[in-house]
């Protein structure tokens, strides 16, 4: 009796021995996670934080220690509204990427950016851009206020009214250019031959963007097409399709492409134009994706001009769907570039729209030529590179225009070296049948 006492006790004690050394292995274990916690504090609302973690390798306590700050001490309570907040946030957090054309835009400045690329809108009418730091004018739009002030490409714009350009975002330079029809903005210009900065007062009208203008041009017994394209934009398919075949059925020799102070658009019409100028199936631009994938983009069109002997102008406001049309026919056709080297803006940004109407603008590729130049920041070099004078204003496509008349002697040289008979295209038009436009 007294010895099954005995192992009963010392079986107790075993069980008791265990127990501690359980607790003090769950004490342990919790210690270690709760330290690690610490360091890699959970995210709220998030059921999935190993993947939280993955999209942001910081301390993301910094951000509401911040905030809990901010809401406790700021003197000026009252100012603090949580959604500007909020906005202020995710700004901070696009501009953090170091790429001027990838922001944010609440909402009403996401209503002011689809009415620049639909074709109208209030303001000035210039085409803007971030380069080296520095605000500058891409172009000003053909007709406009920005023109009709003597605005150029190239001019850094160092203010708007009162407000210093340095840290702006592009959205929110646009944003404070724009105002009401008739009010006066005041930009503070230096331009690289002026020893001062300048102020130019802007009366701002609603701008119609134009998109294309043509004309016939008859020269040492050679009748040449003049285009002048100024937009690519959604109302230059419709125009482009009506100018054409005016110009076919005049059955010009040769075609002159101005696409001289011309910031761009949208990158399908680009490809559309390509389709005139390129046998279907040729590449018209690559895109070169963040893995380094390439994606072709090729001619799809008709190709009525693919065998018309084309010249191409450019400067410094040429950007984006003007560059890569250029680069497409010079790589697919050698067709010669004259003028200055262009503006170099060859990303891709897509827009990504968010539940209240707000969205990101979002960089995802950059655009290459067929043969695999990068345009970005590079911009197109003309073959043959040629100013205007910078203290006249001259009228492009005038006799005092030195690029234009460059571009038609090139021309006049091309058609009078070719072999090739040239097509009669209004007959070849009149035997088409179930024609139809690939949009």
């Amino acid at each position: 009796m007294k010895e099954k006492r005995i192992k009963n006790f010392d079986k107790f004690c075993l069980h008791l021995l265990l127990f501690f050394l359980l607790l003090g292995i769950i004490f342990f274990l919790g210690f270690s996670l709760g330290k690690e916690s610490k360091n890699h504090p959970k995210q709220a609302n998030n059921p999935n934080n190993s993947s939280q973690e993955k999209l942001l390798q910081a301390n993301f306590d910094l951000f509401w220690e911040s905030l809990r700050i901010l809401k406790s001490d700021f003197y000026y309570q009252d100012k603090l509204d949580d959604q500007k907040l909020l906005y202020g946030a995710i700004k901070g957090l696009l501009q953090a990427a170091g790429d001027s054309y990838t922001e944010f835009l609440p909402p009403e400045e996401a209503k002011e950016f689809n009415e620049d690329i639909q074709g109208s809108f209030g303001g000035v009418g210039m085409e803007i851009g971030i380069r080296q730091g520095n605000l500058k004018v891409i172009t000003p739009l053909k007709g406009t206020p920005a023109e009709r002030a003597g605005l150029k490409p190239g001019d850094i714009i160092l203010k708007i009214d009162d407000q210093i350009t340095n840290n702006l975002s592009l959205s929110e330079a646009v944003r404070r250019i724009r105002g009401k029809v008739g009010t006066t903005v005041v930009l503070t210009i230096f331009r690289d031959d002026w020893s001062e900065p300048k102020e130019i007062k802007i009366v701002r009208e609603k701008i119609e963007i134009p998109v294309m203008d043509w004309r016939i041009i008859e020269k040492d017994n050679h009748k040449i097409a003049y285009f002048q394209i100024y937009n690519f934009n959604e109302n230059l398919r419709e125009r482009f399709l009506k100018n054409a075949f005016q110009a076919l059925f005049k059955n010009p020799e040769g075609i002159i492409l101005d696409l001289r102070n011309n910031p761009g658009g949208y990158l399908d019409i680009a490809v559309e134009i390509a389709g005139w100028f390129l046998e279907r199936g040729k590449i018209v631009v690559k895109e070169r994706l963040k893995d380094g994938t390439e994606k072709s983009l090729k001619a799809r069109g008709n190709g009525f001009f693919a065998k018309k002997p084309v010249v191409i102008l450019i400067n410094k406001g040429s950007a984006s769907a003007s560059e890569i049309l250029a680069g497409a026919l010079r790589d697919n056709r050698q067709v010669k570039i004259i003028g200055e080297t262009s503006f170099g803006k060859g990303s891709v940004q897509t827009i990504r729209y968010l539940e209240d109407n707000s969205s990101l603008k979002i960089t995802i590729a950059n655009w290459l030529t067929p043969n695999g130049d990068l345009i970005e920041k590079k911009g197109i070099e003309p073959d043959i590179k040629i100013e205007n004078e910078k203290d006249k204003e001259i009228k492009l496509g005038s006799p005092e225009d030195k690029q234009f008349q460059k571009a038609l002697e090139i021309l006049i040289q091309e058609i009078e070296s070719t072999s090739k008979k040239l097509i009669d295209y209004p007959k070849v038009l009149l035997k088409i049948q179930n024609f139809e436009v690939v949009r």
